[in-house]
């Protein structure tokens, strides 16, 4: 349907509101936010840190494409993995294209979400950032956390208008030193496979990135949960 003259703004026009509301009920459809509990060695917590987090990478973009945009254009999209590797996936029939498997319970990876990665360093451009800038390993050592298994919901949570889902780790500081945390990420496992059955890889991809407004320590001894929100109206 057309509805005027000129129905072929830009949609980047400066003179298009940034926000603009239909009425005094408006809802923002999608949020995500970033929230940190720091806890003693007692257990008891000692800081609470909560901001909003805005930041999908290229990776995240690459994979929310639709099959359309594929199977129109015959192209591939290419992903860059934490290690700095490139690898590309399509949809197509031919037997040399590379897809995305979705993981089961047959497999190491029965999820996608692997970790919420946490660093030291920062990244001005979170869309090009294919890692942390500087990441905390895993581990007791020096300038090491220990990171715990990530927690995953078994479904989503709908609570009036909002439907929303949380993410969490927990990292201990056992390294006898303070570590701190000023960027986080979260990180994707994908499986891939040729077309018929073929050959293929698995890959970690980082597919969201924070940088903390205010970086936090974490004495020896004492350790941190990260939770990330994702939230739509219902």
């Amino acid at each position: 349907m057309i509805v005027g003259s000129k129905v072929d703004y830009d949609i980047n026009d400066l003179y298009i509101p940034k926000d603009g509301k239909e009425d005094n009920n408006y809802q923002k459809s999608f949020s995500a936010t970033l929230t940190v509990i720091v806890r003693d060695k007692e257990g008891n917590v000692i800081k609470r840190y909560k901001q909003k987090s805005h930041s999908p990478t290229s990776n995240f973009i690459g994979i929310m494409l639709p099959l359309t945009w594929y199977v129109n254009t015959g192209s591939s999209w290419t992903l860059t993995n934490t290690s700095n590797s490139t690898f590309s996936y399509a949809k197509s029939l031919s037997e040399s294209s590379y897809q995305i498997v979705y993981p089961n319970n047959y497999t190491n990876y029965s999820v996608y979400i692997q970790n919420i990665l946490v660093g030291s360093g920062s990244n001005n451009s979170p869309y090009s950032a294919y890692n942390l800038n500087a990441p905390i390993s895993n581990g007791s050592g020096t300038g090491q956390l220990l990171y715990s298994s990530i927690s995953t919901p078994s479904g989503i949570t709908i609570n009036g208008s909002q439907a929303y889902f949380i993410v969490s780790q927990s990292y201990a500081n056992q390294s006898g030193a303070t570590i701190t945390v000023s960027e986080v990420g979260i990180e994707m496992r994908l499986q891939l496979r040729q077309a018929y059955g073929g050959g293929g890889s698995g890959n970690s991809i980082l597919v969201w990135y924070d940088v903390l407004s205010s970086p936090i320590s974490i004495g020896s001894g004492q350790s941190l949960v990260i939770y990330y929100t994702f939230s739509v109206n219902a």
